[in-house]
């Protein structure tokens, strides 16, 4: 977006000047203006363009980070955040989700491995202390960047060589004739550990969102216990209400 004159505040009205240039950037960063990643106009483009104070600038982009919109890279600028829209009505897995959203997925795995289960995965997955289940840890991406760390575990019997998913582990389960139908999910506030502060490039202490899914066959059978560690200026949660 060449010409930002559309977003000049009006002087005359009584809402301070950086407030209206924050709201009117933010209806252009929804309206598409400019694309998940691309480079915000800087303090200074905004000053020189919109004849308006350096001050009134950097504070309209202090909203917008506070809400999330946009991020600032030391010694690069200033960028659209990607968000994800994620309905909590529909089942599906995070593959599917970024392509509907239009974004390219990708992992990069961290681990995979057969092994014992814990005893809250015993419980979980109704399983017996002498089974073994699988448990894949990795980094979900979108378009390169990191969203999130997930960490699943199947049953071993479900999943005996966990070498073998791809990018989509329910694409994996559509295949082996083992659909996951429903699914059971948690959401929570937490504290990025400072291991997984490191692998998504946050300070540690940020708040992320922590999504835990069990997942069950048509039988009713829980085949699925998935660890989502969100970080939450990427995501936005929809839920409809209705009476």
């Amino acid at each position: 977006m060449n010409d930002l004159h559309a977003l000049r505040p009006d002087d005359s009205q009584p809402t301070p000047l950086y407030l209206q240039l924050a709201r009117n950037l933010e209806a252009a960063i929804h309206a598409g203006q400019w694309k998940s990643e691309q480079a915000m106009p800087s303090e200074r483009n905004l000053s020189e363009q919109l004849g308006i104070s350096r001050v009134t600038a950097r504070k309209a982009l202090e909203v917008l980070l506070d809400q999330g919109l946009i991020r600032r890279l030391q010694g690069s600028g200033t960028f659209i955040t990607p968000r994800l829209e994620q309905p909590l009505s529909r089942l599906s897995g995070f593959s599917e989700m970024l392509r509907l959203k239009g974004f390219v997925p990708s992992s990069k795995w961290l681990e995979r491995e057969i092994t014992l289960p814990t005893h809250e995965e015993l419980i979980r997955l109704s399983l017996s202390p002498n089974d073994k289940v699988a448990r894949m840890k990795r980094l979900r991406k979108a378009d390169d960047t990191v969203m999130a760390i997930e960490m699943s575990t199947l049953p071993a019997s479900i999943m005996p060589k966990p070498q073998l998913v791809g990018d989509s582990l329910y694409e994996y389960l559509d295949g082996i004739g083992k659909p996951i139908v429903r699914a059971l999910q948690h959401i929570q506030a937490i504290n990025a550990s400072d291991e997984f502060a490191a692998l998504v490039g946050i300070a540690p202490g940020t708040a992320m969102l922590l999504m835990t899914r069990v997942g069950y066959l048509e039988d009713n059978t829980p085949i699925e216990v998935t660890d989502t560690y969100c970080r939450n200026d990427y995501y936005d949660f929809v839920a409809e209400l209705r009476r």
